[in-house]
């Protein structure tokens, strides 16, 4: 609940945003609007990213995720509401980068809590739970922020996103608990990293690179939101319909894929979500009407459900305990650099072709998918693509672990049956003696 209520805060955002860009005078810098809301937008996702790996590294140190997560929901909900009170576009790029200070303070704390709290095979599930709220709240919050602009201005939704986002950190008080820090942790701390290279793998940077091409996907129509309405000839009220009918797709399958990741394995869903989304992405770019919009961002929202929950869930399996809240924090900077990343490479392409980003975001999906197949690891013994390589390693493994101990188990006995033969030669050496002296 705590994490819809900070949804839906800041996805009122992504449609009063660019709306505002537009009323706002011009930088020093002439650029056309739809790279300065590329460039807004993108700023909060690059502070987030660039931020993330090192929240992860204090989180993983102070053993303590709940303050993490509550400063930054402050910090977001302050610089939400302080949006009423801007002029000039610098002033929202300041605000857009305190943001994105929060949201690298929560994220990482949040994932890695979550990773503490679940088990590997019901682990899957409780990823798209979490998601399946986050979703919840971006599927309300275009809706709501459109509605309000619509009928009550920008204020009204730059207060209203504050207020959700206050009250998410206030459930988190209320209702979210610490997770134990396991004892050998806290008896061997390590020293403060930022990143350590045994915590990076392939699997995770693997999981890092999918949830970035995928957040690119649907996140670069909020630069376009201007685009959009005029080319299809409809009211921000309608672009918040579009964008959220993606998280009401994704609300309703991130549960239901979740737990088939545990029973299937995580490889397959990411796959096929990341190709499904490459032909719905690309033809986002081609689209008359209003209802064709809906309908591809629907499509992009079970892609996207097919890769966030096996996604974070994969990560988790991965993690070494002390280091969860570092190696979550990367597979969590991936999607922050894509919800930056997507908006940017959307604003700046779209000056020269409408088509262009979407055909370039659909390449980068289909890549996105040959990583995962050739480099990632499948989590789950018995999932449709755990191959007999695999298989045999972790036998292989089991059976390096099992060596030592039987060589040793050997070594005792031989040991044992060397005593026991010289204790019985010295018996028979002092009968052999007695029975002499006797005679």
């Amino acid at each position: 609940m705590a994490r819809l209520g900070d949804a839906i805060g800041n996805s009122i955002l992504f449609i009063v945003i660019p709306l505002y860009v537009a009323k706002l005078p011009a930088p020093f810098i002439p650029l056309p609007e739809s790279v300065r809301v590329g460039i807004l937008i993108s700023l909060y996702g690059l502070v987030n990213s660039a931020l993330q790996p090192l929240m992860g590294a204090i989180s993983d140190h102070l053993g303590r995720r709940k303050p993490l997560i509550q400063i930054g929901l402050i910090i977001m909900g302050v610089g939400t509401l302080a949006f009423s009170l801007v002029g000039r576009f610098t002033d929202m790029l300041l605000l857009r980068g305190l943001q994105g200070v929060g949201v690298a303070l929560t994220i990482p704390a949040s994932m890695a809590l979550m990773a503490n709290a679940t088990q590997q095979r019901t682990r899957g599930g409780s990823m798209g739970i979490y998601s399946a709220m986050r979703m919840l709240g971006f599927a309300v919050g275009p809706l709501l922020g459109g509605y309000l602009f619509d009928y009550f201005g920008f204020n009204a939704a730059f207060y209203a996103g504050g207020a959700f986002i206050l009250f998410g950190m206030l459930l988190v008080q209320i209702w979210v608990k610490d997770t134990p820090v396991k004892a050998d942790h806290k008896a061997t701390r390590p020293a403060f990293k930022v990143m350590d290279r045994s915590l990076l793998s392939a699997g995770i940077v693997g999981a890092a690179i999918a949830s970035l091409v995928m957040a690119s996907d649907f996140s670069m129509i909020s630069a376009l939101e201007n685009q959009f309405n005029a080319r299809l000839n409809q009211t921000a009220f309608g672009f918040g319909v579009a964008f959220s009918a993606m998280m009401v797709s994704r609300l309703i399958f991130q549960i239901p894929l979740g737990r088939w990741s545990d029973k299937i394995g995580r490889k397959p869903l990411i796959i096929g979500g990341l190709i499904l989304m490459a032909p719905v992405t690309t033809f986002l770019g081609a689209i008359t009407t209003t209802f064709q919009f809906i309908g591809l961002r629907f499509f992009q929202g079970i892609g996207s459900a097919a890769v966030a929950a096996p996604a974070f869930a994969l990560g988790a399996d991965l993690s070494k305990a002390g280091g969860e809240g570092r190696q979550m924090s990367l597979i969590t900077m991936g999607f922050g650099l894509g919800i930056a990343l997507g908006p940017l490479m959307a604003g700046v392409l779209a000056v020269y072709s409408f088509l262009l980003p979407f055909l370039v975001a659909g390449v980068l999906s289909l890549l996105g998918a040959w990583v995962v197949f050739h480099f990632v690891p499948e989590t789950i013994a018995g999932g449709w693509m755990s191959g007999p390589e695999i298989d045999a390693s972790e036998s292989r493994s089991q059976i390096e672990k099992l060596k030592p101990s039987h060589e040793a188990h050997a070594m005792k006995e031989s040991m044992q049956y060397g005593t026991e033969n010289k204790n019985k030669e010295e018996s028979n050496q002092r009968h052999q003696r007695e029975f002499a002296d006797g005679d």
